[in-house]
């Protein structure tokens, strides 16, 4: 049988079955938080308001049914850049522009992400400006927006353009194991990230200023010396100016790391929480979880780049997605793009995997933080948190299996009850 009919029957296929496991999935979701809303669950009776449970079923509703339209509308754009030809097309009406060779290839690149981020574009400013607005979150204006928006383009251009250029370069002078050299640039333009972002551009959206509360200070600092654990600094961000959900989190990586909090999270929470929360996110770094990420991430990025270099020399990797190759010049940011679009497709069912990896990274950050900390203050501080973000303490456990990443507020506070 042709290869290419085979990847075409293929790949239909599994867009049609992710698509109705998502509407299937999402649907559950919606149900079940909805059969749920008119009574707080009986382990958080007497700490959550029926007001508030009822705020976070309805905020749980309404971004799953703006998920999914946006799952419909993007399962149609990418029927629309493969199958029925937009790609192609594209693609043919650059080289006609511009010939064959580098500035084509990097063309075909920035209009390809030009006109993706514009497809999305309604549904991220119907969620920020309609579904976080309704509910109080949303504390963003316009003209901020705007300024996001165009330091995230330059950005893009200024660093995106040049690391593609340097991979299309790669592909195309490095002989057979091209692929091997790119996932080396592209691991270490990664690694290099995670030192500039907190120093270079963070700083661009939001303003880092020094902890200036002593006291949390010095409680912060004596847990991270408990702890075995250095940072550069710590810092609270503005997080108030753009949203009302409150987070803390580490960035950075080696000498570069620096604890952040939100200004909201330290509006809301106790000292005692605040030492709870970070001795959580300091749980990540006592088991490692962050060195195991970038190894999986590493392993992952390594077997792409392999599957790619093997599929770009294809032609029915080419035809069998509704493209044709370029016969005179190279394919190389075709390949690219078809294997970035394509890929999540057949991975999708995988999904699950990764988020039971991640809750139980989870869990053993709470177990860690219990022991360095009062059990009692991080379960007051998740809860908080879980209502502050309206975050629905009845999912579907189905839906949990599938995407959480962080385990539902129920599992979460009766192991800390468990431990304690």
């Amino acid at each position: 049988m042709d290869p290419s009919f085979v990847l075409t029957l293929a790949f239909a296929a599994f867009l049609v079955a992710g698509l109705a496991v998502k509407f299937w999935l999402a649907t559950r979701q919606v149900r079940h938080v909805a059969r749920h809303r008119d009574a707080v669950p009986p382990p958080f009776a007497a700490t959550v308001s029926l007001s508030a449970h009822q705020k976070a079923a309805d905020y749980t509703i309404a971004k799953s049914r703006v998920g999914l339209i946006e799952t419909a509308f993007g399962a149609a754009v990418l029927l629309g850049w493969t199958l029925l030809g937009g790609l192609d097309a594209l693609n043919r009406g650059l080289v006609a522009w511009l010939g064959t060779g580098m500035w084509q290839q990097l063309a075909l690149l920035a209009c390809f992400a030009a006109i993706s981020g514009l497809l999305e574009l309604p549904f991220s400013l119907y969620t920020t400006f309609v579904v976080e607005e309704r509910f109080g979150f949303n504390k963003i204006t316009w003209k901020l927006w705007l300024a996001d928006s165009a330091k995230a383009v330059v950005l893009g251009v200024a660093i995106g353009l040049p690391i593609a250029a340097l991979i299309l370069w790669l592909m195309g002078a490095a002989g057979h194991v091209w692929w091997l050299w790119a996932w080396g640039v592209w691991m270490g333009f990664n690694l290099l990230l995670l030192v500039i972002y907190p120093t270079f551009i963070a700083p661009l959206f939001n303003k880092f200023k020094p902890l200036e509360d002593e006291t949390l200070k010095a409680r912060v600092t004596a847990l991270m010396q408990r702890c075995g654990f250095a940072a550069k600094g710590l810092f609270v961000m503005d997080g108030s100016k753009r949203s009302a959900h409150a987070n803390a989190y580490f960035t950075g990586f080696g000498a570069a790391k620096r604890v952040v909090f939100y200004d909201t999270l330290l509006a809301k929470l106790s000292p005692g929480e605040v030492d709870a929360v970070l001795a959580h996110e300091l749980g990540h770094y006592k088991h490692r979880h962050i060195i195991q990420r970038i190894v999986l991430m590493f392993a992952i990025s390594l077997a792409g780049f392999a599957l790619l270099g093997w599929l770009a020399t294809r032609v029915w990797f080419y035809t069998g997605l509704g493209v044709r190759p370029n016969l005179q010049g190279p394919n190389d940011a075709l390949a690219l793009l078809l294997f970035m679009i394509a890929v999540p497709v057949f991975t999708y069912f995988v999904s699950p995997l990764m988020a039971q990896f991640s809750r139980k990274h989870e869990f053993q950050a709470d177990a860690f933080a219990a022991t360095q900390t009062s059990g009692q203050d991080l379960g007051s501080a998740l809860l908080k948190l879980y209502e502050d973000n309206a975050s629905t303490l009845t999912p579907d456990p189905v839906y949990v299996k599938f995407y959480y990443s962080h385990p539902p507020a129920t599992e979460r506070l009766a192991r800390l009850g468990a431990a304690a």
